[in-house]
């Protein structure tokens, strides 16, 4: 009697489990799986800027990254081995402490432009620290300087993408500074 009952509990739960984990991925605004580390410049010695926003002065590279922002502003965040791809402090996370993810949307398209341009203001989390292995965990609302969350079509066609750059705090008042990488976005085609 005592194993029908914790059977049937056991299958009740699992059955009752489901439907949230399917609200988890209704409530999903974007993913990002993988990350791209930052290069100081592109060609011809010009800055490797993102919306105004510059890269560090040395090349980063960044092991792992995935993120998850919900339509209600969440962002949780796992990044694994943001570190220094050259200069003296090869391998580490150099001077940086703190990290803080930004995400830019973009404004609708205007013909003939092929893609939107990004806005100005980003969607900022919390501030979180990097640990010596470039290491660190995000878990916070993402909010612009109005404590707006991004909004719905925040980047909503395939040629009109939002942009995820993981960013140094620094400055006095702390702020956002230069970024070391970007999120590669997961598509529904991605499997």
């Amino acid at each position: 009697m005592i194993k029908k009952a914790l059977a049937c509990t056991l299958f009740l739960g699992s059955v009752f489990a489901l439907p949230a984990a399917a609200d988890d991925d209704r409530d999903t605004l974007f993913k990002f799986d993988g990350g791209i580390g930052s290069q100081p410049l592109r060609a011809a010695s010009v800055g490797n800027t993102v919306d105004g926003v510059n890269p560090g002065g040395i090349p980063w590279v960044i092991k792992s990254l995935k993120v998850q922002i919900t339509t209600g502003g969440r962002i949780k965040a796992k990044g694994k081995g943001l570190l220094l791809a050259g200069g003296d402090n090869t391998g580490s996370r150099g001077g940086p402490r703190q990290v803080v993810a930004s995400l830019f949307c973009r404004n609708a398209p205007v013909a003939p432009a092929v893609t939107g341009t990004l806005q100005t203001v980003p969607y900022n989390s919390e501030f979180v620290d990097l640990d010596a292995d470039g290491d660190f965990k995000i878990d916070s609302l993402i909010t612009n300087t109005s404590a707006a969350i991004p909004p719905l079509d925040c980047g909503d066609t395939i040629d009109n993408r939002p942009v995820l750059l993981i960013r140094t705090v620094a400055g006095t008042p702390p702020a956002p500074g230069a970024w070391f990488a970007a999120g590669i976005l997961k598509t529904s085609s991605d499997d």
